[in-house]
């Protein structure tokens, strides 16, 4: 019964958005009130079916109704609660009305939040986030429903895959999803701008604030799913330039711009219609990626459905999506255009050649994923663009920008450039060059990497710092008056520096384990003793033991450092799970502030002897700390009131 209530509210929730485009339209065309209040309360009752449909899924997953084939398909009975859960959105069904209920959640959010808003953009604004919802639920209903039974009886489902079944792939999708729909909200602002014909300061800074939490989602979802691909699949690395992962990236650097660019358009109001047009690519991005992990294009792990048919309708939403977004602009952009000179060297200028650099590495990032894919879709002939051509491509473009961000920092607005920053801004050029020095001389290979990144990281965060000492004072002021302006700084202030800080940090963490990681691949006998590194490891024993719902084979391996002091016991095991007949490799590592151990147990070569791999990675947690920082940053910006969604002067009406 639940699980039929579940449907039915998916198809209401289906009936109720077509009216809701009726009444948005009506009200906008022929400025009825009464229509526009109905389109805000529809898309919260809009909302709660989908919360509903949802449950109930999530009811079925619970209670393994193996009924529903999306259950049967990805749950068991013998699967952890957490995983029965998580196996909801495991899969193509599941993750689609996932994102559906977002996408609801996000225009209940501007009807909830929008107080301040004039009514006529926001009926337009939930207008158009609700078109595309129409959209989606078109797709996910007569192409994906999630609600499908068989006929056939089954006591047992075939279970979710066994390398989704950990608890970091449990958080890691809502949250990537929560950023990928996010910036909806961007853009169904832009697109109402459009319509309405106006665009100016206050729009710049209500969209900042959506683009600011899809920004800080993103990265959350990005991080850990690096996280869970670092000791979960075994291979040792952090980020591989796969394409869905480069499918994440993507409208993170896209949203990483656009929160620049509107903070100028919010401040010097200019930069209009890039920003517009920022917001309408960044969501494009979020659904380019929805359109490579569902088209059937991809066979990987984050692969969600392979079904060409479904891929068609997709790339004819998206295109439906972007290009009206697209010929609005188009029509508009000469209307919105305004004028206003600043000096080549401002704020403006540093943020402006941000958003170059941010936009020209995007460009390099989309090409490297999709060529291989066109080429395939062409010719039918498989070529491989990896991590090379990623990191020579790429990388000399965040190494500009980790150059310029310090500059941007301390650069008035409009006003030219003046030596007085030069007494914070060269020290700290100086220090970062002597500290580069050091590195390169006390390190064991000799090569560049390292050193230029830890001057660039150093460059990077005590420059964000130094906008610190700018802003308050320190050194021409007195002491009581400088604690004054620290105590009363702006959250928002407080949050750029933080974030620009952890950027720096994951400057150091890459640098650092691309220059100086050890890696040691070898057969060991049991009990034998082999060094990688500075540090000793005994191959004790291994051993077969069960696990829930998986058959564990475990090495015991003793580490010792150089001086033959016990350092831990690491338990590398490879995992067969029975059900679907699938084997996983579960990585040992021993976690370090300055390096972690890392060691994967491979096959047996011959009685008692296995195949090693051990790696030494130096720093490698600073680039989740980096990552955590970056995302803290953005949430002291959010909570300053002046940026807090839904929070605005009642005289700064919108339009």
């Amino acid at each position: 019964m639940i699980i039929e209530i579940g449907h039915l509210s998916l198809l209401l929730a289906l009936t109720l958005s077509s009216i809701t485009l009726l009444t948005s339209s009506l009200g906008y065309i022929n400025r009825w009130e009464n229509f526009e209040r109905l389109t805000f309360n529809l898309s919260s009752v809009i909302f709660v079916f989908l919360l509903i449909s949802f449950c109930s899924l999530v009811y079925g997953f619970l209670i393994s109704d193996f009924s529903l084939i999306i259950v049967l398909q990805n749950s068991h009975t013998l699967k952890p609660l957490l995983y029965k859960i998580t196996g909801t959105w495991g899969n193509h069904e599941g993750s689609l009305l996932l994102w559906v209920l977002l996408l609801s959640f996000f225009g209940a959010l501007i009807s909830w939040f929008g107080k301040h808003l004039d009514n006529s953009f926001k009926n337009v604004a939930i207008g158009v986030q609700t078109s595309i919802l129409f959209l989606f639920l078109c797709f996910l209903i007569f192409t994906s429903n999630p609600f499908e039974r068989t006929d056939l009886f089954f006591n047992e489902g075939k279970g979710l895959n066994p390398i989704l079944q950990d608890p970091g792939l449990a958080f890691h999708p809502p949250f990537l999803y929560l950023g990928y729909v996010g910036l909806s909200v961007a853009f169904s602002f832009s697109v109402a701008a459009l319509i309405i014909g106006k665009i100016d300061s206050v729009w710049a800074r209500w969209v900042r604030p959506w683009t600011l939490v899809a920004w800080i989602f993103l990265t959350i979802g990005i991080a850990l799913g690096s996280w869970w691909a670092y000791y979960e699949l075994g291979w040792g690395g952090w980020w591989f330039w796969d394409p869905v992962e480069n499918a994440s990236f993507m409208p993170w650097l896209t949203s990483v711009a656009l929160l620049h660019s509107a903070l100028v358009t919010e401040k010097r109001d200019t930069l209009k219609n890039w920003t517009i047009l920022l917001a309408i690519i960044a969501f494009s991005f979020s659904l380019i990626g929805t359109f490579i992990v569902r088209s059937g294009i991809l066979t990987s792990v984050h692969s969600f459905a392979n079904d060409p048919t479904r891929g068609v309708w997709l790339l004819f939403m998206i295109s439906l999506i972007v290009g009206v977004a697209l010929v609005l602009f188009s029509l508009r952009a000469s209307e919105l255009s305004k004028n206003v000179t600043f000096s080549l060297v401002s704020r403006e200028s540093a943020l402006i050649s941000n958003n170059l650099l941010l936009m020209v590495s995007t460009v390099v990032v989309f090409i490297g994923t999709l060529w291989p894919l066109l080429i395939e879709t062409l010719i039918g002939e498989k070529i491989s663009v990896g991590a090379p051509f990623f990191n020579k491509a790429f990388t000399p473009f965040m190494v500009l920008l980790a150059m310029i961000l310090p500059l941007g920092a301390v650069l008035p607005w409009r006003k030219s450039f003046n030596s007085n920053y030069l007494i914070v801004l060269l020290p700290i050029f100086v220090f970062s060059i002597f500290v580069g020095i050091i590195v390169y001389e006390m390190q064991q290979k000799n090569n560049l990497i390292a050193p230029i990144g830890i001057v660039l990281s150093v460059w990077v965060i005590f420059g964000a710092w130094s906008e610190f000492f700018v802003k308050n004072r320190i050194f021409s002021t007195n002491y009581s008056l400088a604690l004054y302006r620290i105590l009363h700084m702006r959250a928002s202030d407080w949050g750029k520096i933080i974030a620009h800080s952890g950027f720096g940090i994951i400057i150091f963490g890459i640098s650092s384990i691309t220059a100086w990681e050890i890696e040691d691949i070898r057969v060991v006998k049991i009990g034998d003793t082999y060094s990688a590194g500075s540090y000793h490891f005994t191959l004790n024993n291994v051993i077969n033991k069960n696990g829930p719902n998986y058959v564990s084979t475990m090495g015991l391996l003793d580490v010792l450092d150089k001086n033959n002091n016990f350092v831990t016991t690491l338990k590398p095991e490879k995992r067969f799970f029975p059900t679907q007949s699938i084997t996983t490799t579960e990585a040992a590592i021993d976690n370090g502030l300055t390096r972690d151990i890392y060691v994967v147990l491979g096959s047996e070569q011959n009685k008692s002897e296995w195949v090693i791999r051990t790696y030494i990675k130096p720093f490698v947690n600073w680039i989740w700390l980096g990552a955590f920082i970056l995302s803290l940053g953005g949430i002291l910006s959010i909570v300053d009131k002046k940026l807090r969604i839904g929070i605005a002067s009642r005289k700064e009406h919108l339009i």
